[in-house]
């Protein structure tokens, strides 16, 4: 495996005239302290598969394409986004599935959810992948790890459901997982209760996680302790599925007042952490995770087949 500088798709000031309808929607005042309705919402780069899990790792973005086994850059100035790992979600070059969620750990290391390797993994000073954790705390593999989140203590919690997993592949957990990966190595279970769980995020007084649910059926934020204790839903998205607001939640981050921003139907929707929804940007496609980069009031969305960005108010927590 190797960092490779080739190139890719063109940037672009906007989105093409043929691309999706894109606006931002206010549904209550308090949105204007968060976001400018009137924001500029950038196409930077297009021509992927699925694009997923983007994060700010030093001074660019960084993000999947799923079913390309690839990881991509992209930071200003550049005219094209270009290939930043091949493979990304496994050892060597392989037809399997790549990374997903991506994150950074307080080292400054990219840590990785593979669902080809079906594995956390971290990206070493030597551009190889280093197994943090395969198995689940019965020494069950892992089906498909999606996404995932670091704490203050260096705890990695993250979601394993098993849609990553490729073709011949079973999986060994007859439940979609929801796991720590404490920093002694020890991997334990938070909760088996939830199918479908997505993305995930800390609260910012570190004491819960919110999980987005993907179910087709009932996409919605739930939320749980640590130990997945009194998990109860945040905000139910489904009833704002249509023909014109595609998607499920799935990607999801903080702002630094603890306002959720998450990929769901029709976009990004910014909801309350009493779960109360101030609005949305309306992207017209099927939206998969997001993140805030730069000085942290630059958030970054992987939208189907493209890179997006708009600024925002706000910063993102942990900026």
């Amino acid at each position: 495996m190797k960092l490779l500088p080739a190139f890719l798709f063109t940037a672009v000031a906007a989105f093409a005239a043929d691309g999706p309808k894109q606006s931002i929607e206010k549904l209550d005042p308090a949105l204007d302290a968060l976001l400018d309705t009137n924001a500029k919402i950038e196409t930077l780069a297009t021509g992927f598969t699925w694009s997923e899990g983007p994060v700010w790792f030093k001074d660019r973005i960084v993000f999947s394409d799923v079913p390309k086994n690839i990881a991509y850059q992209w930071k200003e100035g550049d005219e094209k986004a270009s290939i930043f790992l091949q493979p990304s979600g496994t050892d060597e070059a392989s037809d399997r599935q790549g990374s997903n969620g991506l994150t950074i750990d307080a080292k400054g290391n990219l840590v990785l959810c593979q669902h080809g390797a079906r594995r956390l993994a971290r990206l070493g000073a030597d551009g190889k992948f280093q197994t943090l954790a395969t198995l689940n705390q019965d020494g069950q593999r892992f089906s498909s790890p999606n996404d995932l989140c670091i704490a203050k203590d260096g705890s990695v919690y993250f979601t394993d459901p098993p849609y990553g997993l490729s073709k011949g592949d079973q999986a060994e957990t007859p439940y979609h997982g929801v796991y720590k990966l404490a920093t002694d190595g020890k991997v334990s279970l938070v909760t088996k209760e939830v199918k479908w769980p997505n993305g995930i995020a800390l609260s910012l007084d570190q004491k819960f996680l919110y999980l987005a649910i993907s179910d087709n059926a009932n996409t919605r934020i739930s939320a749980c302790g640590l130990d997945g204790s009194n998990l109860h839903d945040v905000f139910l998205a489904a009833k704002l599925k249509g023909k014109e607001r595609q998607g499920a939640c799935d990607g999801m981050k903080l702002d630094v007042n603890g306002n959720i921003w998450t990929t769901g139907p029709g976009g990004v929707l910014i909801i309350t952490p009493e779960g109360k929804l101030l609005g949305s940007i309306l992207l017209g496609q099927p939206t998969a995770n997001l993140a805030w980069g730069n000085d942290g009031h630059t958030l970054y969305i992987t939208s189907k087949d493209r890179l997006l960005r708009v600024k925002t108010k706000i910063k993102g927590a942990g900026f």
